[in-house]
C-alpha cells in the first residue's frame, strides 16, 4: 500500500507542477525530492507541500500576471508576499490555512537558497497572519466512555461486525490518544491479543514511528471487533476494514460519531479527535507529566502539548466556580 501512495503521490505533484515555468518546476522537483530522501517526509505530506507551494505560484502568478519565474522569485519584494496574503484573505481562506501555505513557500525558498538557485528573502521578511489561540475542546470522562464503549451501540440496526469496529476504533482514539490517520493505518500485525502484549508501533506525521502502550479492555474491545469482521484480516493487511473489505475511510469514522453524538446527546464539539483531546485532558488531571503526554501523543514541540495545561486550567476554574460556595458571592 506504501507503494501505492507513493505512486499516486508523485503523480500529483507532477500535476500540481503542470503549470509552474519550466525553471520553477524543475526546483521544485528538486526541493519535493530533498523533503523525501533527506527529511524522510512521508508520500501525502510531500504532495500536502507541492499543494500548498503550487496554491502559493498560483496566487503570485495572478499578481503578476504571468506564472513566475526564478527571475521573478529573486526579485520577489515583501510587498508581493503581502499581496498574495491579501489575496487569500478576500478569498475567505483562514489564518492557519495561510501559514501554512506560507510555511512551504519559505522551505521552498530556503532549499533554492541551499542549492544556490538565488535568494528569496522576501518571505521571510513578511510576518504571516496571526492565528487566534484556541483551546481543544474535551469530552467529559462519561461521554469518552459511552462513544468508546460497544455496550452504548446495543440496539443499533447496523451489522454487529461494523457496530464492534466502530467501537474498536474510537476505544483506540481514546485509550492510546491515537489520531484517526494512525488507527487506520494500523495492519493486523501491529496490534497484540489480549495478554501477548500492551505496545503497540504508531507511524505518526511525517513518518515518524513511537511506541504507545494499549489498555487491556481496547485490545479486547480490538480482537472483538477482529474475530466478528467477515474479512481475512492478513498481517499485513489493514485492521479496520469498510463495508465491502476495503481499507476503512475517517469519513466513515465521523459519520458513526455523528450518529452516537445524537443519541447520547452530545455537543457537535464530539468528534474523533476530541477523543484524542479528551486523552491527554484526562491523563493531565489525574497527574500526567506533560513531557509524557507529548511522547504518547507524538508531538514534535512540547509547546503543542502545553495547550492542555490550559484547558485542565479551564475546567478547574469552571469546577471551583460551580461548586464552591463563595465563588458567586456578592
Amino acid at each position: 500500500m506504501a507503494s501505492t501512495d507513493a505512486q499516486k503521490a508523485e503523480r500529483a505533484e507532477r500535476g500540481l507542477l503542470a503549470g509552474a515555468a519550466p525553471d520553477v518546476a524543475a526546483a521544485l522537483t528538486g526541493w519535493l525530492g530533498r523533503l523525501g530522501h533527506e527529511r524522510r517526509l512521508a508520500a501525502k505530506t510531500r504532495e500536502a507541500y507541492a499543494r500548498d507551494v503550487a496554491t502559493f505560484l498560483g496566487v503570485l502568478a495572478r499578481h503578476l500576471g504571468h506564472s513566475p519565474t526564478m527571475a521573478d522569485l529573486a526579485q520577489m519584494q515583501p510587498r508581493d508576499v503581502r499581496a498574495v496574503i491579501a489575496a487569500r484573505r478576500a478569498e475567505g481562506i483562514e489564518a492557519r490555512t495561510q501559514m501554512r501555505f506560507l510555511a512551504a513557500a519559505r522551505s521552498f525558498g530556503r532549499h533554492l537558497e541551499r542549492e544556490g538557485l538565488g535568494k528569496v528573502g522576501a518571505l521571510t521578511a513578511v510576518r504571516g497572519p496571526r492565528i487566534p489561540r484556541t483551546l481543544p475542546r474535551p469530552l467529559t470522562m462519561a461521554d469518552a466512555r459511552a462513544l468508546s464503549d460497544p455496550a452504548t451501540r446495543a440496539g443499533d440496526a447496523r451489522e454487529p461486525w461494523i457496530l464492534a469496529r466502530d467501537a474498536a476504533v474510537l476505544a483506540l482514539l481514546y485509550g492510546s490518544g491515537l489520531r484517526i490517520s494512525e488507527a487506520l493505518g494500523l495492519m493486523r500485525r501491529d496490534m497484540p491479543l489480549p495478554g501477548r502484549g500492551d505496545q503497540i508501533l504508531v507511524h505518526g506525521k511525517g513518518g515518524k514511528t513511537r511506541m504507545v502502550p494499549v489498555l487491556r479492555q481496547v485490545l479486547e474491545t480490538v480482537d472483538a471487533y477482529a474475530r466478528a469482521c467477515p474479512y481475512d484480516l492478513e498481517p499485513t493487511g489493514a485492521l479496520f476494514r469498510g463495508a465491502k473489505g476495503g481499507p476503512l475511510s475517517p469519513r466513515v469514522v465521523q459519520l458513526a460519531v455523528e450518529r452516537m453524538r445524537g443519541a447520547l446527546g452530545l455537543p457537535d464539539s464530539a468528534t474523533p479527535h476530541a477523543l484524542r483531546h479528551s486523552f491527554a485532558t484526562h491523563l493531565l488531571g489525574r497527574g500526567g507529566d506533560l513531557r509524557s503526554i507529548q511522547e504518547l501523543l507524538g508531538h514534535a514541540s512540547l509547546s503543542t502539548t502545553q495547550i492542555y495545561a490550559a484547558v485542565d486550567t479551564q475546567t478547574l476554574m469552571a469546577a471551583w466556580k460551580a461548586s464552591h460556595p463563595r465563588a458567586t458571592a456578592k
